[in-house]
Order: C-alpha cells, then sequence, then structure tokens
C-alpha cells in the first residue's frame, strides 16, 4: 500500500512510518518543487484539510496532511497553529526559549500536542483524524530525542519527557500517533482499495 504524505520534516516522517509497516508512508515526490500551500486557517483541522485538498492535485495517489502542535493551558492555547513559527526566527531553539520565557513565574503548565490528520484523492477530502497527548512544560530541556517542544514535554505515564522517551516508547501513544491510527483504521474500513 502506497500513502503520501505532504511533509518535508524528516522527524514528522520518521514518526509516520513508524507504527504501520503494512503502510508504504512516501513523500510526495518533487515536493520542495511545488509552491507551498499557505497555513492561514485559525484551526489545525482547517489548516490539514487546505494542505491534503491543494497537495492532493499533485498525485494520484491518495495523500495525507496533518497540522500538529503545542496547546499551552496557561497561553491560551498557544504557540497553538503557530507551534512551527511561534519565535520569530522559526527553529526548534528559540520557538523552546519563547515557550519558556513566557512562562516564566507560571505554575500551571499543563499542555498537549495536538495533531489533526487530513486525508485526500484528487481534490477531494476523505476525511480528518485527530489525536492529543497531555503533559506538562518543564524548564530545562531534557534528552536528546525527539523534535520540536519534546524535550521541554513531560508526560506523566512516561515520567519523562518526549525528548528523553525512545522514538517507539513515543510513537506508541503520541499524538500522531493516534491521527495516524485512525485514518488507516477509518480508509481501510471505507474502502478496501483505497490505499492499495
Amino acid at each position: 500500500m502506497i500513502l503520501r504524505c505532504a511533509t518535508s520534516n524528516a522527524g514528522k516522517l520518521r514518526e509516520f512510518r513508524t507504527n504501520h509497516p503494512e503502510v508504504d508512508i512516501q513523500p510526495l515526490d518533487g515536493l520542495k518543487a511545488i509552491p507551498p500551500c499557505e497555513e492561514d486557517g485559525a484551526t489545525f483541522e482547517a489548516n490539514a484539510i487546505k494542505k491534503a485538498l491543494y497537495y492532493s492535485q499533485f498525485t494520484a495517489d491518495p495523500i495525507f496532511a496533518d497540522d500538529s502542535g503545542l496547546e499551552v493551558d496557561a497561553l491560551g492555547g498557544a504557540p497553538g497553529v503557530y507551534s512551527a513559527r511561534y519565535s520569530p526566527e522559526g527553529d526548534d531553539l528559540e520557538n523552546n526559549r519563547l515557550l519558556i520565557s513566557n512562562l516564566r513565574g507560571v505554575e500551571n503548565r499543563t499542555a498537549r500536542f495536538v495533531c489533526v490528520i487530513a486525508l485526500a484523492r484528487q481534490g477531494q477530502l476523505i476525511g480528518t483524524y485527530k489525536g492529543q497527548v497531555e503533559g506538562r512544560i518543564v524548564d530545562e530541556p531534557r534528552g536528546p530525542n525527539g523534535f520540536g517542544y519534546d524535550p521541554h514535554f513531560f508526560h506523566e505515564p512516561f515520567g519523562c519527557t518526549f525528548g528523553e522517551a525512545t522514538a517507539a516508547h513515543k510513537m506508541a501513544i503520541s499524538h500522531r500517533a493516534q491521527a495516524l491510527d485512525a485514518m488507516v483504521a477509518a480508509a481501510t474500513a471505507a474502502d478496501a482499495n483505497l490505499l492499495s
């Protein structure tokens, strides 16, 4: 089974491929040459749908796109849809620095990672699938694994940050894993030939 993924983020692609070896998840051919889809939606779902429909015009295969990020309760859900571009620099290090700076002196550190995946084929939306995982933000980064906000995201059942967890351990429960599992199950149940 071949399923195209509209991402150039190597970390995301690696996570998507972990749980479903029966599905051949491949990046969209020529993605870097395609003008990027503007992510101007107010929600993760809106952005995921917009990207999936946009990139579906460049392949005959079913293709999925996700929008995901971190929601911090004390920051009113920020960084939210702006997670990847939270800081002016828009890189992991500066995004994390800004997050911790904005939480200085704040006691409530509850947060969650959210992922919405949209699946489309040739301009038709097939469905959307959501996953989320709860945690809290810690000041000091912990662990060399993962990417993005993982070193600051402490998941209580693990007793460590996502940056300290192994990729397999994280992917077993992550927001991306949940959304991907729901997508594969729904698409397979709805149409056995969809992913063939």
